[in-house]
C-alpha cells in the first residue's frame, strides 16, 4: 500500500514537471518569435545599424535570443536525463555564461552613450561613431568573458584529466568542485553589480544636474534621456537579480530538494525568460523611431498574410 502510495506520488511529481516543461516551451517560442520581429525590424533601416544607440540594442536582442534558446535546449536535456561529455558541456556553458553577463554589461554602456550624448554633446558623433560602437563590442564582451576566465581556470586547475572524459547532465554545478568555488563565482557577482550600480547612480546624477540648467527643446531632450536611463537601470536590475539566484537556490537546496526545483522554476520564469524579451520589447516600443518602423513592418506583414 505504501508502494502504491509512493509510486503515485512519484508519477504525479513527474507529470507536474511535465507540464511545467511545456509551459516553458509556450514562453520560449513566444519570445523567440517577438526577439526576431524586433531584429528583423533593426536590420530594415540604415539608421538604425548605423547608430551606436541601436547597435548595443541589436546586441542586447541577440545575445538574448541566444541565451533563451541554448537554456532552454538544456532545460529539454536536464529533463530528459541526456548526459553528454564533461568537454562538450564546458563550451556549452562557457558560451552560455557569459552572454548572461553580456546583456547587463551593454545596458551599462547604453547607459553611458546616453550620458555622452546629453551631457558630451560635442563629442557625441566622435566617441560614438559606427566604429566606436564596433570596439565597444569587443570590450563589451572582453570585459564579459572575464568572470567565465576566472570560474573555469579554477575548475581546470582542480579537475584531474579523467572528470572531461565523464557524462553528465550538462549544469554549471557541475563545475564548482569545492565551497570556494562558488565563493569566487559569488564575488564575481557582486563585484559586477557594484561597478555596474555605480556607473548607473553616476550617469542619472550627471544627466540629473543636465536637466536643471537645461530649456526649452534641451530640456525635453534631457528628461527622455533621464526616463531612458532608469529603464536601463529597472533591466540592468532584472538581470543582475538573474546572477544572485543561483546563491538563492544553493541555501534552499539545503534546506528541501523539492522547494529549490520549485525556487528554480520560478527564477527561470521570472528573471531568465521574461527580462530578456519584454525588456528589449519594451525598449523598442518606448523608442519613437524604432516603434514607427516596428508598427510599419508588423502591419505590413499582417496585410501581407491576410491578403
Amino acid at each position: 500500500m505504501a508502494y502504491n502510495s509512493s509510486s503515485i506520488g512519484g508519477e504525479s511529481l513527474q507529470l507536474q514537471y511535465s507540464y511545467r516543461v511545456i509551459i516553458v516551451q509556450l514562453l520560449v517560442v513566444i519570445f523567440l518569435c517577438i526577439n526576431l520581429l524586433l531584429i528583423v525590424t533593426f536590420f530594415k533601416k540604415e539608421f538604425f545599424y548605423t547608430t551606436t544607440r541601436y547597435i548595443l540594442y541589436a546586441v542586447t536582442l541577440l545575445s538574448d535570443s541566444f541565451v533563451l534558446l541554448v537554456s532552454d535546449v538544456l532545460l529539454i536535456l536536464t529533463f530528459c536525463e541526456i548526459t553528454m561529455h564533461v568537454w562538450l558541456c564546458i563550451i556549452i556553458t562557457v558560451l552560455v555564461f557569459m552572454y548572461m553577463i553580456l546583456t547587463p554589461v551593454t545596458l551599462t554602456a547604453m547607459t553611458l552613450e546616453r550620458y555622452v550624448a546629453i551631457c558630451m554633446p560635442l563629442r557625441h558623433g566622435e566617441l560614438c561613431s559606427t566604429r566606436s560602437a564596433i570596439n565597444c563590442i569587443l570590450i563589451i564582451h572582453g570585459l564579459s568573458s572575464v568572470p567565465c576566465i576566472v570560474v573555469f581556470s579554477n575548475f581546470f586547475a582542480s579537475a584531474s584529466l579523467s572528470f572531461y572524459e565523464q557524462h553528465s547532465v550538462c549544469s554549471v554545478e557541475i563545475f564548482m568542485l569545492f565551497r570556494w568555488h562558488d565563493h569566487i563565482r559569488s564575488a564575481l557577482s557582486q563585484l559586477y553589480f557594484l561597478i555596474m550600480c555605480i556607473t548607473i547612480v553616476f550617469s542619472y546624477v550627471k544627466i540629473m544636474k543636465v536637466a536643471k540648467t537645461a530649456s526649452g527643446e534641451n530640456k525635453k531632450s534631457t528628461r527622455k534621456g533621464l526616463r531612458t536611463v532608469i529603464l536601463h537601470a529597472f533591466q540592468l536590475l532584472l538581470c543582475l537579480i538573474q546572477l544572485w539566484c543561483p546563491f538563492i537556490e544553493a541555501a534552499v537546496l539545503q534546506i528541501n530538494v523539492r522547494l529549490f526545483i520549485n525556487v528554480r522554476y520560478f527564477n527561470y520564469i521570472m528573471f531568465s525568460l521574461a527580462p530578456r524579451c519584454l525588456s528589449p520589447l519594451i525598449y523598442g516600443l518606448r523608442d519613437e523611431k524604432f516603434f514607427l518602423e516596428l508598427k510599419k513592418y508588423a502591419f505590413f506583414g499582417l496585410y501581407k498574410t491576410r491578403y
